[in-house]
């Protein structure tokens, strides 16, 4: 039997949150790592997720596909994780998610390598969010170059240096009050390594070509919950004062140029109005976490390791602050 290391993977975006997770799943099953990121002098915190020489970086950036080719050169696999949360520059939603996910596809399939591509929930090429709508795009020019893909689609994820429960740990400790923006709108958020193990189960050859699968933790929360789960687990007593979605959105046209856990997009909004749960199609034909026979874990069980660092005193404290 042929060892894993005989296969290189190419993984875009490698350096990210998302990114880190998968290098060091597939570094875990003896795959040999090609990591293309737009600045590879910085990502030399990747090399210690495997052995000496398991992981290689590459400058490749997806608005310019020659540097995409030549990154996906002699790969078995490629491995797409670039998305962007919010625009900036040239760094536009249709630039990465739609154009950028077609120029890897198309590369991938002149290289004649498998694609694992990942996407979100909520991708509608009909969504008034201009993210949605890329997200849809890309799957849609994904399966046009390589009908084979595996394409995953995750709700809100979650783990260590996430810019999701994080930032709410970050707003707590900063005001006594937070605004709650679609408090009702029903999440699953996702656990990072469950998604990355999901991927490389993909690599292995375990999910099915030419599927679309949504990737949900085992429990589907409002947006409510999920902030009051972050304040029990930072010792935090907050008020929370809801937002109307307008209100909200009038905020956003301010709060896109603030920085660090301030910014909010008038997109990001708009993405809020809508559920982000894996579907009932996808648990019927079994195109979920637990389809490919992985128990993911809980918000519950999975930030109190990370999030400590938001409490008044540390890890060490439990009462309310």
């Amino acid at each position: 039997m042929a060892s894993n290391l005989e296969t290189l993977v190419t993984v875009f975006g490698g350096s990210g949150f998302l990114g880190r997770n998968v290098v060091r799943a597939l570094c875990k099953r003896d795959y040999r790592v090609r990591v293309a990121v737009r600045r590879p002098e910085l990502a030399g915190y990747l090399q210690p997720s495997g052995r000496v020489g398991q992981v290689h970086t590459v400058q490749a950036n997806l608005r310019y596909p020659a540097s995409v080719e030549a990154a996906v050169r002699d790969s078995h696999v490629a491995i797409n994780l670039v998305g962007i949360l919010a625009e900036s520059g040239a760094q536009t939603f249709d630039a990465v998610q739609a154009k950028g996910a077609e120029t890897v596809a198309k590369a991938a399939a002149a290289a004649g390598a498998r694609l694992v591509h990942v996407s979100a929930i909520g991708a509608d090429a009909e969504s008034p969010s201009r993210y949605a709508k890329a997200k849809a795009a890309g799957e849609a020019a994904v399966t046009a170059a390589v009908p084979s893909a595996t394409i995953f689609r995750p709700s809100v994820v979650f783990g260590p240096e996430d810019q999701f429960t994080n930032r709410f740990g970050a707003l707590a400790r900063m005001s006594p009050v937070l605004p709650l923006i679609g408090g009702e709108t029903r999440m699953q958020p996702v656990y990072v390594g469950d998604v990355a193990t999901a991927i490389a189960d993909a690599v292995d050859g375990k999910a099915k070509a030419g599927a679309t699968y949504e990737l949900g933790g085992p429990e589907v929360l409002t947006m409510r919950e999920i902030i009051e789960a972050i304040l029990k687990i930072t010792d935090r007593e907050r008020m929370l004062i809801p937002l109307p979605f307008g209100l909200a959105r009038f905020q956003a046209a301010f709060l896109q140029f603030a920085p660090g856990a301030f910014k909010l997009t008038p997109d990001q909004v708009t993405l809020l109005e809508r559920d982000n749960v894996v579907s009932d199609t996808a648990k019927a034909a079994g195109l979920t976490l637990e389809g490919l026979g992985i128990s993911g874990d809980s918000l519950e069980a999975i930030a109190p390791q990370y999030l400590w660092r938001f409490r008044a005193a540390g890890q060490f404290q439990h009462n309310g602050a």
